[in-house]
């Protein structure tokens, strides 16, 4: 296999390390795995000779991005960007101008494209995302949805296929993508890199989520939030809900729905968990208090959520 990293000025230079080094170990360790892998080869790509990433690592580039075609896998990780306004600007540059019209050139059915994090945003603005499932960074879903809305986006799981396209959440993601890539060549190898590397595994962002940290500018979905936050302890009634805030409850559940990819229950439910895990771990409250607290009458429904939620991730 080979493989094509792109890389750009400004780009995580965590996202960058990380693929090189297990893509390397895994080229290093396959003999002993199984000498039947074939060798898997790695290259940096880019529009420029020498990129700088946020970490001040300097990379030579092996291949111009034009080359690009000629790879089994390209990969574009993490544009170093944190907020919806930078990325934003970054996408709008020359180099990432260069770096989306080359992946919108590539055929699906003979280069498999992959990235992580804001390098999504890259993938999206092709328009072959149309449809498909994806994920991204948790705390730009929002922008994400409002940008590409035929996108079917995934904020729970670490790893998206659908079909040549993966993707991967936020920053290090980079390691689960990496490792992904390395898995749909032998999972045996995948598994031996991990113990290797001591990398456990991590198949949802759910549990890294902090949802105050979503980027959304809905008034309505703002209010929703606060309004729920503030009364946890109660019972939860959408149409209430709804008509507390002036709103209707289609309303509601549409606007919910296009910030966060969630019903409102289904929000309300994260708050709880979120809510509950933070009691759990600074009081000496009972399982029944802490559940209480968070709008269950009943602490095994709690404790059931919460085994699910440790399940997804």
């Amino acid at each position: 296999m080979r493989i094509g990293l792109i890389a750009i000025d400004g780009c995580f230079g965590s996202a960058i390390a990380s693929i090189i080094d297990i893509v390397r170990v895994a080229d290093g360790a396959r003999g002993d795995v199984d000498p039947r892998i074939d060798p898997i080869e790695l290259a940096i790509l880019g529009p420029t000779r020498r990129v700088t990433t946020t970490a001040s690592m300097t990379l030579s580039v092996d291949h111009p991005l034009s080359e690009s075609a000629e790879f089994d896998v390209v990969v574009v990780p993490a544009l170093g960007t944190l907020t919806a306004d930078a990325t934003n600007d970054v996408l709008q540059s020359r180099d990432a101008r260069s770096v989306i019209a080359s992946l919108g050139r590539l055929d699906e059915a003979t280069t498999r494209i992959a990235a992580a994090c804001t390098g999504v945003f890259a993938v999206a603005e092709t328009g072959r995302m149309h449809h498909r499932r994806a994920t991204t960074s948790w705390f730009l879903g929002p922008e994400f949805l409002k940008r590409y809305p035929t996108v079917a986006l995934d904020l729970d799981t670490m790893v998206v296929v659908d079909g040549n396209l993966v993707t991967a959440g936020a920053a290090f993601a980079h390691i689960d993508l990496a490792l992904s890539l390395v898995r749909s060549i032998s999972p045996d190898l995948a598994q031996h890199v991990a113990k290797l590397l001591i990398i456990d595994e991590r198949p949802s962002q759910a549990a890294f989520v902090a949802y105050e940290h979503l980027r959304h500018e809905d008034p309505i979905v703002i209010e929703f939030e606060r309004f729920v936050r503030a009364r946890l302890d109660e019972p939860f009634n959408v149409a209430f809900v709804a008509q507390s805030l002036g709103t209707s409850r289609r309303t509601l559940e549409r606007r919910v729905r296009a910030a966060l990819n969630l019903t409102p229950l289904g929000f309300v439910q994260r708050l709880r968990i979120e809510r509950a895990r933070h009691l759990s771990a600074t009081t000496d409250l009972t399982s029944a208090e802490i559940a209480l607290r968070v709008g269950y009458a009943n602490a095994e429904t709690l404790r059931s959520l919460l085994r699910r939620e440790r399940r997804r991730s």
